[in-house]
């Protein structure tokens, strides 16, 4: 067996990666089925696919196109925002998926040394990329306890000592029920990050974007050097895809949104065996949150157990900065898939509230 010399501490210091680990849970549970990565069961509209499979042998497929993105596709994205988000005063920066998105932006913004604020339950892949890039104190705020929204006490009181940035993650932006409308905010401290992933389908293909400030004097030119050292560009075919699905507005979306609706009163059904009050989320996005029973501290061990023996994956909330609490996704699966998965989890949690992990 080879030896290696010294590894770098950010690297050895960062968490791995919790959706290796359901990875590696889902291939060794036999026949588990998942409730546990952020993903939707469509795939991207079959006119938009239909239109990419002619551009396989066009030359400027396979040749590196412009950093910031394609100079059509960044236009069209510049003018869905301020029609969609009214976000008037943003540019574009289209990236490989909005993870890179968001390392872009902490390469850009955050020394190594300094301080960040999350909120608890946070993106976990967030949480890494501070970890990775030296950060050294992320500060984990409270968020409320009925809601999980964020403490703007909070950030008021510790601002001072902290990046005076905001990043909002509006991925999501389709994803609201129950009559909710989603809003963004823009400034010359704010940038929005979005994703063609969840809306379109395109998780595999990596696409996302940043909308930052247009009037910060230096922002887009520091951008682009992290840019330029991690993908140079995001795929050209993915761009093109994201284009064509684009120009179909979000009338294509929000048709297929409205269908999880059922997916959510489903798994929220399977979640009563905690309690009335134990479950959280589901006014947008694809996500519920739960709390276990207070001995199950170790949510991690839950999540084993409820994959072996009941054949059904979730997030355990420790790895989202909650200890004793499990992230559920219900966009995943077609209804009748989401029926059956649902019946296991509500199985499982039954046993556990009764009996236990025997």
């Amino acid at each position: 067996m080879g030896t290696y010399g010294k590894l770098a501490r950010r690297a050895l210091e960062t968490e791995m990666p919790v959706m290796v680990q359901i990875q590696e849970l889902v291939r060794g549970a036999k026949n588990a089925v998942s409730l546990a990565q952020g993903v939707v069961y469509w795939q991207p509209p079959k006119r938009a696919l239909d239109r990419v499979k002619e551009l396989v042998w066009e030359p400027s497929i396979s040749r590196y196109g412009a950093d910031e993105g394609l100079p059509e596709l960044r236009d069209a994205l510049i003018e869905k925002l301020r029609k969609e988000n009214n976000l008037q005063k943003s540019s574009v920066m289209v990236t490989a998926g909005a993870n890179q998105a968001f390392v872009n932006l902490v390469l850009t913004l955050c020394d190594a040394g300094d301080s960040v604020v999350m909120f608890a339950p946070y993106y976990f892949n967030a949480y890494m990329s501070f970890q990775m890039t030296g950060i050294t104190n992320i500060l984990v705020g409270p968020g409320n306890p009925k809601t999980l929204y964020p403490d703007a006490v909070y950030v008021l009181n510790v601002l001072p000592n902290v990046h005076s940035w905001g990043k909002f993650g509006s991925h999501f932006r389709y994803f609201m029920y129950d009559g909710l409308k989603h809003s963004c905010l823009e400034g010359n401290h704010v940038v929005n990050i979005f994703s063609f992933s969840k809306a379109y389908g395109m998780m595999g293909w990596r696409v996302g974007y940043i909308a930052y400030p247009s009037e910060v004097e230096g922002f887009a030119a520091q951008l682009l050097k992290v840019q330029d050292n991690i993908p140079i560009c995001a795929s050209i075919i993915s761009q093109h895809l994201a284009l064509y699905s684009l120009e179909l507005g979000p009338e294509w979306v929000t048709e297929r949104v409205k269908d999880l609706v059922q997916n959510r009163e489903i798994v929220l059904e399977a979640l009563s065996p905690l309690g009335e009050d134990a479950v959280k989320g589901g006014e947008g996005a694809i996500y519920l949150w739960a709390k276990l029973p207070d001995k199950y501290v170790d949510d991690f061990k839950v999540v084993r157990w409820l994959a072996h023996r009941h054949g059904v994956v979730v997030i355990p909330g420790s790895a989202c900065g909650c200890p004793g609490n499990v992230r559920i996704s219900f966009g995943g699966l077609i209804e009748s898939d989401c029926k059956a998965a649902a019946e296991r989890l509500s199985r499982g949690l039954e046993e556990l509230v009764r009996d236990g992990m025997e």
